[in-house]
């Protein structure tokens, strides 16, 4: 019974993590937000697992091994945060230039799974919580343990990161018209050059 009690504790440890790092407020959760507002909820999805199967994918490669890489060349860090920076103003200035147009239910619409996955691997911060999360839950190296967090992990994101999307399918009811639509992700985009002016000044 002391053995079951220990791992439930540990799992919800895993899973109080990944709530924490997932549904706080950040780049990949601004996007999300806005492509709720101006495609719905479902459309969203896409973006929603790209972001979810990208972060998880570099959780997985971290606790195999990865980050030793980046130990070994310190230079790829710096790599990857300019890198994240400019897909971040990239994205923002799509944001901005966005016509505002409602796209609901169009399957063909709206952000794809790629761009949350790609936003995930070029944020050094993702890689951070990556590193700190293994090295928190799995530092054994323990193959059972890497997988067992990241499968959590997975179900956590996904779920934190569909909230956001929900929420911007919400706000869609009261922004309703293309001029307001266009406010909004302007309003986004100036949150993601701001998240874009932390990854260099942080």
């Amino acid at each position: 019974m002391s053995g079951f009690s220990a791992t439930l504790s540990l799992y919800l440890s895993m899973a109080a993590f990944a709530l924490a790092a997932s549904i706080t407020p950040g780049p990949v959760n601004i996007l999300v937000l806005s492509s709720g507002v101006q495609y719905g909820f479902r459309p969203s999805l896409r973006l929603v697992f790209g972001a979810t199967a990208g972060f998880c994918l570099l959780l997985l490669l971290i606790g195999l091994g990865l980050h030793e890489m980046l130990e070994a060349f310190p230079q790829l860090t710096t790599v990857i945060q300019w890198a994240g920076v400019a897909f971040l103003l990239f994205m923002a200035w799509k944001l901005a230039t966005s016509n505002g147009e409602l796209g609901k239910g169009d399957a063909q619409t709206g952000p794809k799974a790629i761009t949350g996955a790609v936003m995930q691997w070029l944020n050094p911060k993702a890689w951070l919580a990556s590193i700190a999360g293994m090295g928190a839950y799995a530092a054994s190296g323990a193959p059972t343990l890497i997988w067992e967090f990241t499968a959590i992990y997975f179900v956590v994101c996904f779920a934190s990161v569909a909230c956001w999307a929900y929420a911007g399918a919400f706000l869609s009811r009261f922004l309703g018209e293309p001029a307001r639509i266009r406010a909004f992700n302007r309003a986004m985009a100036v949150l993601l050059v701001a998240s874009a002016a932390y990854l260099i000044l942080g």
